[in-house]
C-alpha cells in the first residue's frame, strides 16, 4: 500500500538533507520519481540543504494541480515510483489533499518534508493539512539546537538582528545573521522571552509579545 508520510521539524533539523537522501535512496535502487519544492533559499526550482547539498526540482506554484501533473507525466508515458515535496509547508492545503489522492488513487508513494510551526509558533496551513491527512507523522531525528546548548522547538525571526512576532506568514530567508530578514531556531523557553542568542549577549529582549503573552521572569 502506498503512504504519505510527513516528515517535520524545526529549521536546523536535516528536513531538506533528508529528502535529498531519501531521493538519492530511491534513485540508487532503480526507481524513478518526481521531486517538487517551493519557495527554497536557494531559489526557484532547487532544493538546498544547508550541508552544501542541492539539486533541481519542481517549483510549486500556489494554482498547481499536482494530481493533474502527476497523472499529465503518467499519460505521457512516464514512470513514477515515488513523489518527494521539500518545503511542504508552504504548500495549499488543496494541494496536500491532491498529496493524499496521489496516494490513494495512483497507489504512489508521497514523502513529504517541512516545518511544523512558523515564527509566531502557528501551524503552517499546510502542515495543519499534512498532520490531518498523513499516513505517517514522523519527527526528525536530528535534534536542533538553542543558543543555550536545549533542544529547538521553535523557530524564530529576526529583523535587522531583533526578534518580531508580528508580519506575513511567509517571509524567505535564512539562519545568517548577514541578513535583514533572518531566522534562528530557540528552545520554547527563550522563544517565549523572545531571548535570541544576539539578545542574550546583550543583555535585554525585545519588547513584543507573543499572542499567548507569556510571563517575564
Amino acid at each position: 500500500m502506498a503512504e504519505l508520510i510527513y516528515y517535520c521539524g524545526t529549521m536546523d533539523s536535516g528536513k531538506s538533507t533528508l529528502a535529498l537522501q531519501t531521493a538519492h535512496n530511491h534513485h540508487s535502487r532503480g526507481r524513478t520519481g518526481l521531486i517538487f519544492t517551493s519557495k527554497d533559499r536557494a531559489g526557484s526550482g532547487v532544493i538546498s540543504s544547508r550541508l552544501g547539498l542541492q539539486r533541481k526540482a519542481i517549483e510549486v506554484e500556489p494554482t498547481m494541480d499536482l494530481h493533474r501533473f502527476v497523472v499529465d507525466q503518467l499519460s505521457m508515458g512516464e514512470r513514477i515510483d515515488y513523489v518527494i515535496c521539500d518545503e511542504a509547508q508552504f504548500y495549499e492545503p488543496a494541494q496536500i489533499e491532491q498529496l493524499a489522492k496521489i496516494v490513494d488513487g495512483l497507489s504512489i508513494d508521497v514523502f513529504a518534508f517541512g516545518i511544523l510551526t512558523d515564527f509566531r509558533t502557528s501551524l503552517f496551513p499546510g502542515s495543519a493539512r499534512l498532520i490531518e491527512l498523513s499516513d505517517r507523522v514522523n519527527t526528525l531525528q536530528v535534534e536542533a539546537l538553542c543558543w543555550c546548548g536545549a533542544r529547538a522547538t521553535h523557530n524564530a525571526r529576526t529583523v535587522g538582528g531583533v526578534m518580531v512576532t508580528t508580519g506575513e506568514q511567509v517571509v524567505v530567508g535564512d539562519v545568517s545573521s548577514a541578513q535583514e530578514v533572518a531566522y534562528e531556531v530557540l528552545c520554547r523557553r527563550h522563544h517565549m522571552r523572545e531571548v535570541t542568542a544576539r539578545a542574550s549577549k546583550a543583555g535585554h529582549t525585545s519588547v513584543e509579545t507573543l499572542p499567548f503573552k507569556p510571563e517575564r521572569i
